[in-house]
């Protein structure tokens, strides 16, 4: 046993501070999340789309029949709510009232309140908190209080969390079980960095957290209170200075990327394997994701294309004006843009090489895509389910109008699309690979040696050792 780590009390029963992160679509379920709890630790089902079962137990594809966005937003919703419950129950029948079963939810996907509602409803006594992210969730504790379920939320500073306890936390204290640091710099899937950090320069997560901490004490809450230390997290024994360490108080500690290598995680096995060969440096902080938000995920083709493609950008003027005093003759079919005598042989240089088709981007720029490319861009865009509050892709938002009031913006992409697709057996180079940016070390810790791939208790076991 790792020394100094002691178990922690959380849902009326002794668990170790290790908490499984919650990953996004489908990439972790009752399989990983109930084997992460019978092994002693929180288990987190992911609350985001997940899977729902036929009587024969294959998985049901979330098709979307209705016409309207609208509408197919309730559908969007309705697999949400039955996917999560079914995914809880089983966990918690997998787990033998042993650990504890978490969700997960993103603060920004489309309805996250009423999927919330609907989930924990539904699963009454089978929940001890939910963990959630992405955005400013005023209202969690509110509706975790409401069903006696803990909240864990989700932050990146000292400073978020002091927003949501002034305004909504401090009303339900008594319903605050952690609190989860999540580094936004090395941390996997979306990330909370702010516009006053630089994407390229990482901070130490010590004084950031010590500040959090800070703030806690501020509003009362006790040192015994976790802080869940999330991102780059992969030996406990790295992070020995932290544990019981009286400038922080209570620290627990989540592992998001690890649990993707294991004989219970459900994603395939194709991304399983992808993941044994990354070096340091293939994961990229990027700002593609239709959020808005930053996200880490391994760069592949899918990203290098997103890259290429905001590469291929001109900004331009709908009269001439300044520098620009050129008429774009290129990929605008009787339109009349004008740009700079550079933007002009380089969108004339792009044409010749099949990027025939220039589209508007919200930021009055044009962007040179393939004429395939803007067919997939254009489908997608039509297909959307409204999965997020918010869509810079679609141009989607979860309000009276249904819109952004923005152009939709095609240097980014239909991110449900592409998780659903990853995580039920689509192509790996050509689909979004969410991963934490310790994602390389699978390659250099010998516990994975000769592509050894751990049962979830052989992982927490190995966790438990400091390694």
């Amino acid at each position: 046993m790792f020394k100094g780590l002691r178990p922690i009390l959380y849902g009326g029963r002794e668990v170790w501070p290790l908490v499984e992160g919650g990953k996004g679509v489908s990439a972790t379920n009752h399989l990983s999340s109930g084997a992460w709890a019978a092994a002693g630790g929180i288990g987190t089902v992911s609350a985001v789309n997940a899977d729902s079962y036929d009587p024969e137990g294959r998985i049901i594809p979330q098709i979307y029949r209705a016409l309207t966005r609208r509408e197919r937003h309730e559908e969007l919703i309705q697999y949400a709510i039955d996917g999560a419950v079914e995914q809880v129950r089983r966990a918690y029948e997998h787990a033998s009232g042993r650990g504890a079963i978490n969700i997960n939810v993103l603060w920004e996907m489309g309805g996250a309140q009423r999927v919330l509602h609907g989930v924990l409803e539904r699963t009454r006594g089978l929940v001890s908190g939910v963990t959630c992210g992405a955005g400013m969730p005023y209202k969690l504790s509110e509706i975790a209080a409401s069903y006696n379920v803990s909240y864990l939320p989700i932050v990146s500073s000292g400073r978020a969390f002091r927003a949501l306890w002034k305004r909504a936390y401090s009303k339900a204290a008594e319903w605050l079980a952690a609190v989860v640091y999540e580094d936004p710099w090395k941390a996997g899937g979306h990330n909370g960095l702010s516009n006053a950090e630089d994407p390229l320069r990482p901070e130490d997560p010590y004084p950031r957290v010590k500040a959090l901490r800070d703030t806690m004490r501020e509003g009362g809450i006790p040192d015994e209170t976790p802080i869940v230390m999330a991102g780059n997290v992969w030996f406990l024994r790295e992070w020995n200075d932290w544990i019981d360490n009286p400038e922080l108080g209570r620290i627990a500690f989540q592992f998001g990327t690890r649990p993707l290598l294991t004989q219970e995680s459900p994603i395939p096995e194709a991304w399983k394997q992808r993941l044994m060969t990354l070096d340091e440096g293939d994961v990229l902080l990027h700002r593609f994701s239709p959020t808005g938000f930053y996200s880490s995920a391994v760069r592949n083709p899918f990203l290098r294309e997103l890259e290429a493609r905001s590469e291929r950008q001109v900004p331009f003027s709908t009269q001439a004006a300044g520098d620009h005093q050129f008429q774009l003759d290129v990929g605008v079919k009787g339109k009349s843009f004008w740009v700079t005598l550079g933007d002009l042989q380089r969108a004339r240089e792009w044409y010749g090489l099949g990027y025939t088709m220039a589209l508007k981007t919200p930021d009055n720029t044009l962007v040179f895509v393939t004429p395939e490319e803007m067919k997939t861009i254009r489908k997608d865009q039509t297909d959307c389910m409204g999965c997020l509050s918010q869509c810079s892709f679609s141009s989607w938002a979860d309000n009276e109008v249904n819109s952004t009031g923005r152009l939709a913006d095609p240097r980014s992409f239909c991110i449900q699309k592409t998780l659903q697709d990853i995580a039920h057996g689509g192509d790996v180079e050509r689909n979004l690979m969410f991963a934490g940016h310790a994602a390389y070390r699978f390659r250099q810790d010998p516990f994975y040696s000769n592509g050894f791939v751990p049962s979830v208790k052989q992982l927490v076991d190995r966790i438990l050792t400091g390694d």
